[in-house]
């Protein structure tokens, strides 16, 4: 079964609205994920190819990013795509019940959360695909019983077709790239995405690999050193 979002991309020649694979580093979604240079690539797409940009040639404004949303995180609170404005966040999706690859994926993000501790400018995204059960009382215990932090990680329930919307349209998830519940309710996916101050994706990684997820961290320090 194929994997949501696993993919391995070599650097060949590619561009397309100012965003350009020449001349980079050789990027690869679980292994270093341009964790070693200085910048990082954007993604457009599902195809999920990386373009680097071409300094003075795009108008960013055009390219791919996520959009406006408004759902409701485990202490209750509406949270919305301002409460994200000129932040960094990890995105992914999870379930409170899963007894698969969401406590693993959980456990490496404690990883993330742990090193960004204090941090104003990083944030934990996660939208339950099953907000019919995950009520905001059980995200709370959820939260609790796993010692995440309400501040810095949010856990959003809301309306069925706009969670799935933003999973399908925004962050490019669905069903046929995916681990597809028995009862065809959505995709089950260990894969997680950089999204930078700006709303860009930047980076896609395997949130059951340990190894992964700490180039997930250094990205996440290198975008902080990016400049607007």
């Amino acid at each position: 079964m194929k994997k949501f979002l696993l993919i391995t991309i070599a650097c060949n020649l590619l561009v397309c609205s100012g965003f350009s694979q020449a001349e980079k580093p050789e990027v690869f979604t679980e292994k270093n994920n341009s964790a070693n240079v200085e910048e990082l690539p954007y993604y457009q797409d599902a195809s999920f190819s990386p373009y680097w940009l071409s300094e003075g040639e795009v108008d960013l404004t055009s390219f791919h990013s996520i959009p406006a949303f408004s759902f409701t995180d485990q202490s209750g609170n509406t949270i919305s795509d301002k409460d994200l404005d000129n932040k960094i966040y990890v995105a992914g999706f999870f379930f409170s019940t899963c007894p698969g690859i969401c406590p693993t994926v959980r456990s490496k993000l404690i990883r993330v959360q742990e090193t960004f501790k204090g941090n104003d400018k990083v944030r934990i995204v996660q939208h339950s695909i099953r907000p019919s059960t995950d009520s905001i009382e059980v995200l709370q215990a959820y939260a609790n019983k796993n010692k995440i932090n309400n501040e810095q990680w949010y856990l959003l329930t809301g309306d069925k077709d706009e969670i799935y919307t933003i999973a399908k349209q925004a962050y490019f998830a669905s069903e046929d790239l995916g681990n597809v519940q028995k009862n065809k309710d959505f995709l089950h996916t260990e894969s997680l995405l950089l999204i930078d101050k700006n709303k860009h994706i930047r980076g896609i990684y395997n949130g059951l690999n340990a190894a992964s997820v700490q180039y997930l961290i250094k990205d996440i320090q290198t975008l902080q050193n990016e400049k607007s």
